[in-house]
């Protein structure tokens, strides 16, 4: 059972894999084992699949991710060989999906094993468990072969060819008594951003195939932060931070503007949203936030002059790429997730009275919606997404998602309401194709 290895120090041990026949490796791609497994990072810099599950490792949040990082930098990692330094991703790794509101208790999830590939093409796999497992003599291809044992099967069924949305606000009201009441507060001066959200419930007429959705989704989306952990998935394009080795990263978004299937007023919509007063406005809160809080933990931080257009399927975004260097010691991704998560980007600004008019007017828990999603290894090397473009299994047939917008000042209340409707057509889209 999951947890009983909680109290027994663990051992780590990754191989380098490819190198070996293009057979042995035909079924070790990360991307297709992890939507199986249910597991699953799929960023720019590295692919990571969870296989198994052998303990959690519980957070108390505010503030537990230190004492979370400890207990996973405790596990017995073998050192690789020629005393090189570890591959970020390699050694013991766990993966987390953490609520949106910071002071709700969250948990690691540390697999069995662990399959990780590099933007370079290195693949590696890890096996982890008690103090006489894995067993150091044991032949690569049997460790392989002992991962892929633990996957589920894969059971054929009839895919869903109807599905049902109810809005659990309906969205007229939404509209105009939250989105609305929001923004007269911005105007009169009690917060200057507030970021909203509307819940979506979709039950269809047969159970959803999670690994089918996450293959539509990288399909849709091949830029974006694909994950799947503990029944929550999607495919978010916002790296809230990514830390490997010494260097740190992020890429915040904010100002949205739907697409249009016409090139020429596509092009135009992108320009709009370039030379808005009002979505730069709510961009440039999200990065001055973000350099401030990053850099008491950097030797120096920079942004971006500039925002550009980051354009998905369904919508163009302002992004702006932000890079570091770690002061050292350097601080673990966890250190750092606890540090800048709620960012402007999902809550507003000022940070407490944005979150206070959140519980107080959106009328839905967002569970995991918005919060930090992602991986960590035992040397504090990871990448968490802002879990946005994201949903919930609640049953088979049933999933939750939300869609949220910034509110300002200059907000006009339909153009937000349009908004979170094109921003629900990415999973919406991956539930059910023709």
């Amino acid at each position: 059972m999951p947890g009983i290895l909680a109290a027994v120090a663990l051992t780590a041990r990754s191989l380098r894999i490819d190198h070996l026949p293009a057979e042995v490796r035909s079924d070790l791609d990360p991307f297709r084992v992890g939507i199986r497994s249910g597991l699953l990072w799929k960023g720019n810099d590295r692919t990571l699949a969870g296989i198994g599950e052998l303990r959690r490792i519980p957070i108390e949040r505010p503030g537990g991710f230190v004492e979370a990082q400890r207990q996973l930098a405790a596990e017995r990692a073998e050192q690789p060989e020629g005393g090189s330094a570890p591959e970020p991703g390699t050694g013991p790794v766990a993966f987390g999906a953490f609520d949106f509101d910071p002071t709700t208790d969250g948990e690691l999830i540390v697999p069995e094993y662990v399959l990780c590939r590099t933007l370079s093409g290195g693949l590696w796999l890890t096996a982890v468990g008690d103090s006489a497992a894995p067993d150091p003599t044991e032949d690569d291809e049997a460790t392989i072969a002992r991962a892929l044992a633990g996957l589920p099967e894969v059971e054929p069924g009839n895919e869903p060819t109807t599905m049902t949305l109810s809005s659990m606000v309906p969205p007229e009201q939404w509209r105009d008594d939250i989105v609305g009441r929001a923004r007269d507060l911005i105007r009169s001066g009690e917060l200057d951003k507030c970021v909203l959200a509307r819940e979506l419930v979709v039950t269809a007429d047969a159970p959803f195939d999670p690994a089918v959705i996450m293959a539509r989704l990288d399909q849709t989306f091949p830029t974006a932060n694909l994950f799947m952990v503990d029944g929550f998935f999607g495919a978010s394009p916002e790296l809230l931070v990514a830390r490997l080795r010494d260097v740190v990263r992020a890429h915040p978004l904010a100002g949205t503007l739907p697409r249009s299937t016409d090139p020429d007023r596509d092009r135009t919509l992108a320009a709009e949203l370039l030379a808005s007063d009002k979505n730069r406005w709510e961009h440039r809160i999200t990065i001055d936030w973000l350099l401030d809080t990053l850099l008491p933990f950097c030797s120096y931080v920079d942004a971006e002059p500039e925002p550009s257009i980051v354009s998905l399927a369904n919508v163009h975004h302002l992004g702006t790429r932000v890079e570091g260097r770690l002061s050292l010691p350097a601080a673990s991704v966890l250190e750092l997730i606890d540090a800048l998560h709620p960012t402007p980007a999902v809550g507003g600004a000022p940070q407490k009275a944005a979150l206070d008019l959140i519980a107080d007017i959106e009328q839905a828990d967002r569970g995991r919606y918005a919060g930090p999603t992602g991986w960590v290894d035992g040397h504090g090397n990871g990448e968490f997404a802002v879990s946005v473009r994201s949903a919930q299994f609640e049953e088979p047939d049933r999933v939750r998602l939300f869609a949220g917008v910034g509110v300002v000042g200059d907000s006009d209340l339909q153009a937000e309401l349009d908004e979170t409707r094109a921003k629900f057509k990415a999973i919406l889209g991956a539930l059910i194709q023709p």
